[in-house]
């Protein structure tokens, strides 16, 4: 009989996308950290239940935390343990890395976003991206292009 190759799981699979960030921040160099959390976090994750649109990266002490990110629990959560869904969460990075990020992040105006959160090889990883604060003015052409690009294929689209 012939063996049959197990069926691998879709890797890579976004959980949510901050969306609000590229219309924020101008978005440089990006990164993979891992998320350290808790069971019934990850059980609330698979359902999508999760919001990062106003958090934050910040390092301090030597080590990334994750601040304002809301994982709302299931209402099958146990009631024995606490649950707390705007807690700090620490990201797993290596020492050179969060070294790294603490020379960038004390330039002026940098500072570190969360841009997505997916599964990788059955663990959560979370997307942060190096970015810099928009002006106001900046945002306005940045929703200018955006109008122009959706006037642009409507026009394309009534064309052809």
């Amino acid at each position: 009989m012939a063996r049959q190759k197990k069926k691998a799981k879709a890797t890579g699979s976004t959980i949510a996308t901050n969306r609000k960030a590229r219309f924020e921040f101008h978005l440089h160099e990006r990164l993979e950290a891992g998320l350290a959390l808790e069971g019934w976090e990850v059980k609330s994750l698979r359902a999508g239940r999760i919001n990062f649109d106003e958090s934050f990266v910040q390092i301090d002490r030597g080590e990334a935390w994750l601040h304002g990110a809301r994982i709302t629990p299931l209402p099958s959560t146990s009631t024995h343990n606490p649950t707390d869904p705007v807690r700090r969460r620490k990201l797993l990075l290596h020492k050179h890395e969060i070294n790294r990020l603490m020379g960038i992040v004390e330039r002026k105006g940098m500072t570190l976003v969360p841009t997505a959160l997916y599964w990788k090889k059955g663990k959560i990883k979370l997307e942060i991206a190096i970015a810099e604060g928009k002006k106001l003015h900046d945002k306005r052409q940045t929703a200018r292009q955006r109008d122009w690009q959706r006037e642009k294929q409507r026009v394309l689209k009534h064309s052809h």
